[in-house]
């Protein structure tokens, strides 16, 4: 309870000090001092209650001052929002802050002594006035503002130094923005002049084409004409000798006295062996005007005879009994082939192997259906086309977009024959069924056959007038087949370098063309995504098909032949039941799938895309 009161007292008064002061006996002034002990007059009662008003009775009862105290008691129970400071404690920490501590001794010890003895008249003790507390509070609030004034002062100065370099910035960005606006305007005057000089171009190409067009016809209505007359011109020399011999003849039978019949028949079997009974030149192979006149090489290779019989006609009738539905197949297996596009897929003549070439000039062999990489190919300076097994299985062929052909041996690991003759792109490439000789098609429009023992082009296949996309040989046969950005498609005959017959009916680029087993059917697709099916006997189109809009790639029949697969430009393997021409769709690349073989047996299909990816579905 009295350290309640004390706290009242404080909260009212102020705080205040206690100190001991003797006072010595020689004192100078005339005040005869008592002692006063604090403890035994102001003490409480033992069994009063320890309240508030309990110790204002103490007060009141001990000291004479009572009213002044009960005063300020009743004056702390009132609630302040604001206790001003008091003159003595104004002074006190005056002294304090100044460092006057004699004078502060002096002062407190006169100022309790008044207390004491009542002398002090505390309703005249007043606060501070508010004149001195605003000083205080505008000096510490004028220290604040400085303090934010120095602050504010650097941040000025930092954002000065950054907008000068910003205003350097941005007029050195000006100046770029008006040379790239320069430039542009420069290179916007040079392309129109381009397109300008570019739009005369072709008017006078148009011209030069046609004139080409009709110089060729011209070419070839004189080569005809030329080995028409030197037909009939070896067909008279030889007759004229022939009369001379047989002159000759005749006068030697005269000398010798032979009978007449035997004079017949030694005109008939005499000399060269040329004329029959009635006079008429018989066919002399090494006098053949259209015979190819360039000079045979002595490493040249025979083509076969065009007579030879499909031997797997039989395995192929047998797999037509048993072959999957379309719409049985699922995926099985991935594999993350290539870094770039994948541009063809080519299977091994008799085992599961298939090889693939890519934009990132390297060809690979895969064992399937595990997918696992049995070698790689590098050397081509530029993307890779097309590739073809050739019929043993020991050797590649693959073609790239640096014009050439390169062949690639197994057992060595290398290449061992490049072929150099296209003057642009070459797209893909077929083996003839001998082994012995390569065909290879080509953006400048040829088609080329190579003898791989000679090493040299035997025939360039010129008729296409754009790129030709395709080439292939029927199975077993000396036989091509092309399909050209002309939109059309072309049978060759190798031997010669002719075309024999040309399909008409697509509207857009053909982009592939194949035969199906037996070799009596050919499928064909376009730019449009629209395929057609050809009877090659008759040269005409069975079935068409759109599985557009996007771009049909590549294609490929079943072993039955009971089935079409179409690489399509939408990222789908398309499935083709050719005897519903029902059609379904094999979801799973990431990107345009390039190409699609089936295996052997037709067990297994094999797709390969730009994703770089060969998906196996079974």
């Amino acid at each position: 309870m009295a350290a309640k009161n004390e706290t009242a007292q404080e909260s009212v008064d102020g705080p205040y000090y206690l100190e001991k002061v003797l006072i010595p006996d020689d004192s100078d002034d005339d005040y005869q001092y008592e002692e006063v002990l604090a403890d035994e007059e102001r003490s409480m009662a033992e069994g009063d209650d320890e309240d508030l008003e309990a110790a204002v009775r103490a007060l009141r009862d001990a000291s004479d001052g009572t009213g002044s105290v009960l005063q300020r008691l009743s004056s702390a129970k009132q609630p302040f929002s604001h206790i001003p400071e008091v003159v003595d404690d104004f002074l006190r920490n005056f002294l304090v802050k100044m460092g006057m501590s004699r004078t502060l001794d002096c002062f407190q010890a006169e100022w309790y002594e008044m207390e004491q003895r009542g002398l002090l008249k505390t309703e005249l003790v007043e606060f501070v006035p508010d004149a001195y507390t605003h000083n205080q509070l505008l000096d510490n609030e004028l220290k604040n503002v400085q303090r934010e004034r120095d602050s504010y002062r650097q941040a000025a100065s930092k954002a000065s130094e950054t907008l000068v370099k910003l205003q350097k910035e941005r007029d050195f960005h000006r100046l770029q923005h008006k040379r790239v606006v320069q430039e542009k305007n420069r290179l916007v005057e040079d392309i129109k002049r381009l397109k300008k000089h570019y739009g005369s171009y072709e008017p006078a190409l148009k011209q030069l084409s046609y004139k080409y067009q009709v110089a060729l016809k011209q070419k070839m209505l004189i080569s005809l004409e030329r080995d028409r007359a030197c037909g009939q011109a070896n067909s008279l020399e030889a007759t004229l000798c022939n009369v001379h011999s047989s002159s000759t003849i005749r006068s030697a039978n005269r000398d010798t006295g032979l009978p007449p019949q035997q004079e017949k028949y030694q005109s008939k079997s005499g000399k060269g062996g040329q004329l029959q009974n009635d006079g008429i030149a018989l066919y002399d192979q090494d006098k053949d005007p259209t015979k190819n006149t360039a000079q045979k090489h002595p490493k040249d290779s025979e083509f076969p005879v065009s007579s030879r019989v499909n031997p797997y006609l039989g395995q192929i009738k047998a797999l037509a009994s048993h072959c999957p539905k379309a719409s049985g197949f699922r995926f099985t297996n991935s594999l993350k082939a290539h870094t770039l596009p994948i541009s063809c897929l080519a299977l091994h003549p008799r085992k599961f192997i298939v090889a693939s070439s890519s934009d990132d000039q390297l060809w690979r062999l895969w064992g399937m259906p595990m997918g696992d990489m049995i070698m790689t190919g590098e050397g081509h300076s530029d993307w890779l086309s097309g590739c073809s097994f050739h019929p043993n299985g020991g050797s590649l062929a693959t073609t790239s977009g640096d014009t050439t052909v390169r062949i690639w041996d197994f057992s060595q690991g290398r290449c061992i024959l490049t072929l150099d003759g296209h003057t642009h792109a070459t797209w893909g490439c077929s083996f003839h069924s001998c082994g012995d000789f390569v065909a290879s098609c080509s953006m400048d429009n040829t088609t080329k056959v190579w003898d791989l023992q000679s090493e040299r082009c035997r025939n360039t296949l010129r008729g296409h007038v754009d790129s030709v996309n395709s080439v292939t040989f029927l199975p077993f046969s000396n036989t091509l087949l092309t399909c050209s950005a002309d939109k059309t498609l072309s049978l060759w005959d190798a031997r010669i370098g002719l075309c024999a017959q040309t399909f008409y009916g697509h509207q857009h680029s053909c982009n592939h063309a194949t035969f199906n087993a037996l070799g009596n059917t050919v499928a064909s697709c376009d730019s449009y995504g629209v395929v057609k099916l050809w009877d090659v006997r008759k040269v005409a189109a069975m079935i068409t098909m759109d599985t557009g809009p996007h771009p049909s790639n590549q294609m490929a029949f079943s072993p039955s032949g009971r089935t079409l697969a179409i690489a399509s430009n939408d990222g789908s393997v398309k499935l083709v039941e050719l005897a519903s021409t029902q059609v379904s769709s094999l979801l799973g690349h990431d990107d345009a799938v390039q190409s699609v073989v089936f295996d052997h047996k037709g067990e297994y299909l094999l797709s390969a895309g730009s994703d770089g990816a060969i998906l196996i579905w079974s």
